[in-house]
This record gives C-alpha cells, sequence and structure tokens, in this order.
C-alpha cells in the first residue's frame, strides 16, 4: 500500500523559490506588526479610558479651576484638552484689549482651540490603526498570491517529471492552499481589532467631547452646566415633594 504525499509546508515555501519565501517572509512581519499594534493599542485605549473617567470626576469635584487643573498630570486626553483650554482662556483675557478681541470673542476663541485639542487626540488614538486596516485588507491577497505561485511552481514540477496522477498534484496543490489559510489567519485578528478600536475610540471621543461642552461652558459663564442641571433636579425634586404633602 502506497502512502498518500506527506505535507510538509515549510519544505514547499522553501521549494517554492524566492517567490514563495519572500511572500511568507511578508505575512510574518504583518503578522508581528498587526499583534504589536493589537496590544499597545489596547493597552493606550484601556489607559486614556480610565485616566479620563478618573480626571472628569475629579475635575468637577475640585473646589476651585486652579485646582481642578492640577488634579492629575498631563497623561489624560481630558487632562490636556483642559489645559489648553484654561490657557486660551487666560490668553483671550490678557489681549482682549488689542485687536484679538476685535477678532473673535471668547466663546469662540476657546472653542477653536478645543476643536483643536479634540483634533490631535483623535489623531494620537487613530495611529497606527491604518497598518492594523491595511494587514486586514492586503494579507489575503498577499496569500492568495503565494498560493497561485505556489500551484504555478507544483503544477510545472509535475508536468517535467511527467506524473499527473491525483495524488502526484494533490498533494503539492493542497500545500499551496496552506498560504491562503495563513494570509486569512493574519487578516482576520487585524480586520476584528480595528473593528473594536475604533468603537473603543468613538466612546472615548464622545466622552472628550462632552466634557469639553461642560468645560467651554465653565469658561464661558463663569459656572458648570452641571451645577446647573443638579440645582434644576433638585428643584423638581423639592416641588415634587411638596404636591405630595399637599395632596396628602
Amino acid at each position: 500500500m502506497e502512502h498518500g504525499h506527506e505535507f510538509n509546508s515549510w519544505t514547499f515555501i522553501v521549494d517554492g523559490g524566492p517567490v514563495s519565501i519572500a511572500v511568507a517572509i511578508i505575512l510574518l512581519v504583518m503578522s508581528i506588526a498587526s499583534w504589536y499594534l493589537m496590544l499597545a493599542k489596547s493597552v493606550q485605549l484601556l489607559r486614556a479610558r480610565k485616566a479620563t473617567a478618573t480626571y472628569i470626576k475629579d475635575f468637577w469635584q475640585a473646589a476651585t479651576l486652579d485646582a481642578a487643573i492640577r488634579t492629575q498630570s498631563g497623561s489624560s486626553p481630558v487632562a490636556r484638552l483642559a489645559q489648553q483650554a484654561v490657557e486660551a482662556a487666560e490668553h483671550h483675557q490678557q489681549h482682549a484689549t488689542k485687536r484679538l478681541g476685535d477678532v473673535c470673542t471668547q466663546d469662540e476663541f476657546i472653542a477653536r482651540v478645543m476643536r483643536r485639542a479634540i483634533s490631535q487626540e483623535n489623531a494620537r488614538l487613530e495611529s497606527g490603526l491604518t497598518v492594523l486596516a491595511s494587514v486586514g485588507s492586503v494579507a489575503p491577497f498577499v496569500g492568495l498570491f503565494g498560493t497561485v505561485w505556489g500551484i504555478y511552481h507544483a503544477l510545472a514540477s509535475i508536468s517535467i517529471s511527467g506524473q499527473a496522477t491525483l495524488d502526484k498534484v494533490a498533494g503539492p496543490v493542497g500545500e499551496a492552499l496552506i498560504m491562503t489559510a495563513i494570509g486569512l489567519a493574519v487578516a482576520i485578528p487585524a480586520v476584528l481589532a480595528y473593528n473594536a478600536l475604533v468603537r473603543g475610540n468613538r466612546v472615548l471621543l464622545a466622552q472628550i467631547e462632552g466634557f469639553a461642552h461642560d468645560l467651554h461652558t465653565l469658561l464661558t459663564t463663569g459656572a458648570p452646566l452641571l451645577n446647573a442641571a443638579n440645582a434644576r433636579n433638585a428643584a423638581n425634586a423639592k416641588s415634587h415633594a411638596h404636591l405630595k404633602e399637599v395632596t396628602v
């Protein structure tokens, strides 16, 4: 009884020549780069979300604005945003008597600085995601190219040997398909990680924009919107309690 073809991916890659070796190296580099970015960006996102939540909580619990700004270092996205917004407000107050006050109001000036700060934080969060997207879209085609080249190389070798039986063809063709499988194995985690990181960044940016809106209200009106909301809630609760006592 004859033994079937013994699959050996490494032998197939080496026998495929420089093209197969180059494809394998490219897929390996893509895999290492994507996994590094997946881990690094995940840690960055988790730290940023934790630091943002802590900073926002400590900021609104601070007694004064100066104390709120010093609640945390600049490692948090909202900390950098708050620092730039406060510096913009102070800059406008110092130069309001000059042409700056005629060109734009304090409201508009602070809003511009905040939009720029949010854009910078968005760019910082999205750095590296292009590589993940590229790996997710290109890796399957690189693997497919390796498969096509492997099948061509295998069929050429079989035609030279003159043995075109099924067992002689199925083995090399099956080995060539391993390149497509490797390409998919590299691409699928990259795509899943990219989608998860993009969604996480959107949630974090929404939180940053909400804080920026409240901080903008504080810097332009002198009173935080949170206090006004709490005051309205307290007034509504008091009126409901009064109505309940009247009805009783």
